[in-house]
């Protein structure tokens, strides 16, 4: 990501570690030679201070004395040495005390100072400046005077030992610096990792909510905010997940309101018209072959057997006639509620392909349907299947010449289309806008013979408008295809 929170968390602590070892290598190149200096200031005033008091006490001669000042010299690497009146030396630190006797004197008695010296301390006994030596060409911090007893005193140290260490201790700094830098910028990008990971996680079930896809959960089990966050976003994905169901089902049914307020009478006027129409047929059939059998026109067994089978055959087509015009009446009059839901389509048509197996070899029909990936769909399942089994049903008994039935789904932006495709003869154009209607019949004899009674697509229709979504019809050269859209999940 052009903004990711981790590389921006890298980013500023690595830039908050490089900036303050810079300013710490700024402050010790600057400052921490200063600081040896005025620390050395304080060592050699302490050292002062201990041989004046040990001089007036008349310890400088002891054994204790000596022990002790060469622990000091040693642990401050300081030379020193003391002269009486006579410029005789009482006391000395090295084996060169006679260049350490002759400085001393320089110093209080005929030198002059150098430009280059710098003075850094003047008392009223003493003196501390930081002085060239002329031999060695060497800096030293020195301190010179007179002890309260007479006696003339030089302390030295050398400064060139504080500049190596400030050069080395800055050396130091920066390789340890490079190095820190270089693990926390692995470590950070370690931990931010850990950090972002599930922020990066709860971005993409974000993005599939975004598309109504809430079958994305975050399935972190910390106990940190963004854990917390997570679960939130599960739950605010189940609520969202019954809330749009519930919407979708209250719109169907407020569009389906509307659109058949205006049709409700109209409707039962063509309702009974075509009831009336359809049941004649059958009843007059069963009136006539009952009064055949009242009267005993054929005493045969064999012939009153078959007037029952009559009777008993329209009978039961006068049932399934029935019960699908209750169907349709309560879909048309808007008494059965349309539970919009999410399922896969694909399933479902391969279930009941699967269930019409025996019937389709019966008529050694061929069915064909491509491999598909589940994809879920916004609709009622139920009813969805009753609409594929009317176009299933139908295909099955009008397939003829090569008996080919050809299932397909075909995806469209928001929409999928499934098709149901059939060899046999193509229907009539004027017929195609007459098939949604009730009783419909294109081919009457055909359809009596299979016992259809042009309910079925009028439920199809009834359906797919109670769901707001299309379906239609289209005829090949070969064939007839039926097909009808469902909004995608």
């Amino acid at each position: 990501m052009k903004y990711s929170i981790q590389k921006q968390f890298a980013g500023v602590f690595c830039f908050l570690m490089v900036g303050t070892i810079v300013l710490c290598w700024f402050i010790n190149n600057t400052f921490l030679e200063q600081y040896y200096i005025n620390n050395k200031q304080n060592v050699l005033m302490n050292v002062y201070n201990y041989i004046n008091t040990a001089s007036n006490e008349g310890k400088i001669s002891t054994e204790e004395f000596d022990i002790e000042f060469q622990r000091i010299s040693g642990k401050y690497n300081i030379s020193f040495i003391l002269l009486d009146a006579e410029t005789q030396t009482l006391k000395a630190s090295a084996h060169n005390y006679e260049i350490l006797s002759r400085q001393l004197l320089n110093n209080i008695f005929g030198k002059e100072s150098d430009p280059d010296d710098q003075m850094l301390v003047k008392g009223e006994n003493y003196e501390i400046w930081i002085m060239m030596d002329d031999w060695t060409k060497t800096e030293y911090v020195e301190m010179w005077g007179v002890l309260d007893n007479g006696n003339l005193f030089l302390f030295r140290n050398p400064l060139e030992s504080i500049k190596e260490s400030v050069k080395l201790a800055n050396r130091f700094l920066a390789y340890v610096g490079v190095f820190a830098v270089l693990l926390s910028a692995l470590i950070v990008l370690w931990v931010s990792g850990k950090i972002t990971r599930p922020i990066m996680e709860l971005t993409k079930i974000s993005q599939r909510m975004i598309h109504l896809d809430f079958d994305a959960k975050y399935s972190g089990k910390s106990k940190t905010e963004i854990a917390l966050l997570g679960h939130n976003i599960n739950e605010l994905s189940c609520i969202l997940e019954k809330t749009i169901s519930e919407l979708k089902s209250a719109n169907n049914e407020l569009q389906k309101d509307i659109e058949k307020k205006n049709e409700i009478d109209e409707m039962r006027k063509e309702f009974l018209s075509n009831v009336s129409h359809e049941l004649k047929t059958p009843i007059a059939l069963i009136q006539g072959y009952a009064e055949g059998l009242k009267e005993g026109i054929n005493d045969d067994a064999e012939s009153r057997s078959f007037y029952c089978d009559v009777i008993m055959d329209e009978a039961a087509k006068m049932n399934t006639m029935v019960k699908k015009l209750l169907t349709l009446n309560q879909l048309e009059f808007g008494n059965d509620v349309v539970a919009m839901e999410r399922f896969d389509i694909v399933f479902l048509i391969r279930n009941y392909i699967q269930s019409s197996e025996i019937l389709t070899k019966q008529k050694e029909i061929s069915v064909r349907m491509e491999e598909y990936e589940p994809i879920f769909v916004w609709a009622e399942e139920f009813k969805t299947e009753e609409v594929f089994m009317n176009y299933f049903s139908n295909a099955i008994n009008y397939a003829t010449h090569e008996k080919i039935i050809d299932v397909k789904l075909l995806k469209n932006e928001n929409k999928v289309r499934v098709s149901v495709f059939n060899t046999g003869n193509p229907i009539p154009e004027e017929s195609l806008s007459h098939l949604w209607e009730k009783f419909y019949k294109v081919d009457k004899a055909r359809t009596r013979e299979y016992g259809g009674s042009g309910i079925g697509l009028s439920i199809v229709k009834a359906i797919m408008e109670s769901m707001n979504q299309d379906y239609g019809v289209k005829n090949y050269s070969n064939g007839v295809e039926f097909w009808f859209e469902l909004e995608l999940a």
